[in-house]
């Protein structure tokens, strides 16, 4: 069952399991924002558990480019397409979101974002491999962010 995020009043449906489940949906709702002032997008996810292809991309990206895979369970997923761009989100238990963003037609336009809940530890995963940079959020307060550059086709 798809849930179209909410960010005038976050809610925490879909997340309950995860520790930091009041950050996470803040996060959650932060991109729902960003994608509805920017593209007018409804940000719309869905339970990991019904959507294995879109583990299955994101899993894959993240094996083959940076050799990458996460012991946190995936909670949602996300996967659409605005303009030329396509996306791909992961929200996981612990806290984390993976995102890739793919643009159809720039290949210097691709790379896989990684943001990090306010309260989580960084996945061991990632702490040797990425700096984190931090943003505030009124819906999800400090956020802490990093990215890497997607090389290959997908």
């Amino acid at each position: 069952m798809s849930y179209i995020v909410d960010f005038n009043h976050v809610s925490t449906v879909g997340l309950e399991s995860s520790p930091v489940v009041e950050a996470l949906a803040g996060l959650r709702a932060n991109e729902a924002r960003y994608f509805m002032n920017k593209y007018k997008h409804e940000f719309t996810v869905v339970q990991a558990s019904e959507s294995q292809d879109t583990l299955d991309y994101v899993n894959r990206i993240l094996k083959e480019e940076r050799d990458i895979e996460f012991a946190a369970k995936p909670l949602e997923t996300s996967q659409f397409q605005v303009e030329n761009i396509k996306f791909a989100y992961v929200f996981y238990e612990d806290g984390l979101s993976v995102n890739v963003m793919y643009t159809v037609d720039d290949p210097k336009k691709r790379a896989v974002g990684f943001k990090l809940s306010e309260g989580m530890e960084i996945p061991k995963e990632l702490e040797e491999k990425f700096k984190f940079a931090r943003q505030k959020s009124k819906l999800a307060g400090t956020i802490r962010g990093s990215f890497f550059v997607i090389k290959k086709e997908y």
